[in-house]
């Protein structure tokens, strides 16, 4: 069972996954792991369908907070160029070109601690005007309060992204600027607003197997799983106290994607960061363990991602297709 506390404040059931259940999973053999995965899969999913989504980064960089892994933190010295909030139009110009390149959902990172109240009224025209271009909205902000929840519904965003990163006994070796409650603080606000909720983490920080396994078991164990669980593999970039971190086995990275599966069988499981450096036979086995969403585009906020001509080029020897928005 989980060796971790719950904020008493949050809407937790009582765990329906144990930590010794979704360890034996993990730990299966790879042939066994990947059927039952892409057995469940198929029961909720058509296993040859892709959603697609693109990132953009409307404000960049001078980030109070100390995230390890993060070039647009301020307590870092890194190559990154801070820009200022995206005006509108440039936002919408990108945003049509997603469109036309095949994305159906279209998500806004800005390098707040959390958003001011003047910024999040710029956020809501942008999420208003993207919507109108029947686009899904996304937006990652940061930490929110209630009422800034409420308004970016009012606004008609769709989903709100906050990742918890890791497991909670890891937590404070990567960040300090902010709690693990502070995370699970305002995914129940985003919750409450009626949002929908996209929350992952990042693999490759030092954590072990343990560790991943208890940031699944997070997700899995809410109330309401993310309808959206990004599997981000760190990018080390230099500058960054996570620069010299060893790289994830690659077998150990899909029987993480399997085992989100496993836990979280309605959600959408998105291949996220990382992958520009994943070779395609390993995205395809990624896809075969259940991930059927990615970050589409050439860049995610500050890193680089694969060029939409080599993921169109995947997609065709694989025979999957892009999911249509149904708006």
């Amino acid at each position: 069972m989980h060796n971790h506390k719950i904020p008493e404040t949050k809407p937790y059931l009582p765990p329906q996954w144990s930590f010794k259940e979704a360890l034996e999973i993990f730990q299966l053999p790879f042939p066994d792991l990947m059927y039952k995965a892409q057995t469940l899969h198929r029961q909720h999913f058509n296993p040859n369908h892709m959603q697609i989504s693109t990132l953009l980064s409307i404000k960049t960089g001078s980030c109070p907070e100390n995230c390890h892994y993060c070039p647009q933190s301020a307590h870092y010295q890194t190559d990154l160029k801070k820009e200022p909030l995206m005006p509108l139009e440039t936002v919408l110009d990108a945003a049509k070109k997603a469109k036309e390149a095949g994305s159906t959902r279209f998500c806004l990172g800005a390098a707040w601690r959390g958003p001011k109240d003047s910024d999040l009224d710029r956020v809501c025209d942008m999420v208003k005007e993207i919507k109108s271009l029947g686009l899904e909205t996304c937006v990652t902000l940061g930490l929110l309060q209630p009422h800034q929840a409420l308004k970016l519904k009012e606004a008609g965003l769709d989903f709100y992204n906050h990742n918890i990163d890791t497991s909670p006994n890891y937590y404070d070796k990567v960040i300090t600027t902010r709690t693990f409650a502070d995370r699970l603080e305002t995914l129940g606000y985003v919750r409450q607003a009626g949002l929908k909720v996209c929350c992952g983490g990042i693999l490759g920080m030092g954590e072990t197997t343990e560790d991943r396994i208890h940031m699944l078991l997070v997700l899995a164990n809410l109330e309401h799983p993310p309808e959206s669980v990004p599997i981000n593999q760190l990018i080390r970039i230099p500058g960054t106290p996570l620069h010299d971190k060893e790289n994830v086995d690659p077998f150990d990275f899909v029987r993480t994607i399997a085992l989100a599966r496993v836990l979280m069988p309605k959600s959408f499981i998105r291949l996220s960061a990382g992958r520009e450096h994943m070779g395609e036979e390993m995205q395809a086995l990624c896809f075969l363990a259940g991930a059927n969403s990615i970050f589409y585009g050439e860049k995610l906020l500050t890193t680089p991602n694969p060029v939409p001509e080599q993921d169109t080029h995947l997609f065709k020897r694989l025979g999957l297709e892009r999911l249509d928005f149904e708006g």
